[in-house]
């Protein structure tokens, strides 16, 4: 398998700002290809990785900055750093290395699939299921599953160390994600996310009552200037991020049941948005209580439907994932405590 080093699949962590549909990319990583493109005025004064994944959105834009670190973006024929700004008339190339091999094994891993064809997959993931191989996650993810139950057929777009995987959710998040098989079927879902047009609600169980029957959170979310391994509000580093949600029903004084729709997609972004509102998630010790009277595996988080543009028949489809088994349980537990 290959792997482009430190490359990222279009998802929840990535960019989401850059709406230009680009050129395809013909390439399968099997050998290098060098790009050349001309910045025209309506270019002009735009950031080079930017201006970069605009021209190829195949390429993620952290990718586009590895290639730029590594000498191999060009304007002019001098090398740049990332924040370089193109100017009318300048050609910038960009070489492309050929992929590394990456080895990564196919588990014959139970999956519970809501929905196949020849284009894509609907997973039901558990919780505790992490989505793609990362150190300390080598095995048992659900990478690992789907090389097993699809044989190669799987997109590989952007490097194929997360293969066919469009988006992900966090390992104790459960519920709907959509797997490609082919990278044109990646590239089309690809391209709804980066447009903000797929429909995401979640389900979620938080603490305290709400007052109102709805409301909508708009603050951009970025790394935690103090702990990296959290998000955060952040209004100078942060990327767009919007949360619709809705009470579905307040429980004993204490407690709501909510629906959250996505705008955007950003990592943590409806743990970090209900708990900016002071309604955290039941179970997430990260952004609420550090401890956790319900001795929860991870937030009480669910993706219940997802709503797209079938790649192939150009219709609208949606997808429901029903409530994981813990989920009612504690739902049932609150409501007779």
């Amino acid at each position: 398998m290959r792997d482009m080093l430190n490359n990222e699949i279009i998802d929840d962590d990535i960019d989401e700002d850059d709406d230009d549909i680009s050129t395809p990319l013909q390439w399968d990583g099997s050998q290098e290809v060098t790009l050349e493109y001309m910045v025209d005025d309506n270019d002009n004064g735009c950031r080079i990785d930017k201006f970069l994944s605009q021209k190829q959105n195949e390429l993620s834009r952290s990718y586009i900055q590895k290639l730029i670190g590594d000498g191999r973006v060009l304007i002019d024929n001098s090398l740049v750093k990332a924040n370089a700004k193109v100017k009318p008339g300048q050609k910038v190339i960009i070489t492309i290395p050929e992929a590394k091999e990456l080895d990564v094994v196919a588990e014959n891993i139970p999956l519970d699939l809501i929905y196949e064809d020849q284009d894509i997959i609907i997973v039901n993931k558990p919780k505790g299921m992490v989505v793609h191989p990362a150190a300390g996650h080598s095995s048992g993810t659900l990478v690992n599953a789907l090389l097993y139950h699809c044989r190669g057929e799987l997109s590989g777009i952007n490097g194929v160390l997360r293969p066919g995987i469009v988006h992900r959710i966090d390992r104790d998040t459960t519920g709907i994600l959509v797997v490609c098989k082919n990278d044109k079927a990646h590239q089309h879902i690809a391209q709804q996310l980066k447009e903000h047009s797929i429909t995401r609600r979640y389900k979620a169980l938080v603490y305290h009552t709400f007052k109102e029957e709805s409301g909508r959170v708009d603050a951009p979310i970025g790394r935690h200037p103090k702990d990296r391994k959290k998000m955060a509000i952040n209004y100078k580093n942060g990327k767009n991020a919007v949360t619709n949600y809705k009470v579905i029903e307040n429980i004993n004084n204490k407690y709501a049941y909510v629906e959250c729709a996505l705008e955007t997609g950003r990592t943590h972004q409806i743990r970090v948005h209900m708990s900016s509102i002071h309604h955290p998630l039941l179970g997430d010790t990260v952004y609420g209580p550090s401890k956790d009277p319900f001795k929860l595996v991870g937030q009480a988080l669910h993706a219940g439907l997802l709503g797209f543009i079938h790649p192939s028949t150009k219709e609208y489809v949606e997808f429901h994932a029903p409530l994981p088994q813990y989920f009612t349980e504690l739902l049932d537990k609150l409501k007779r405590s």
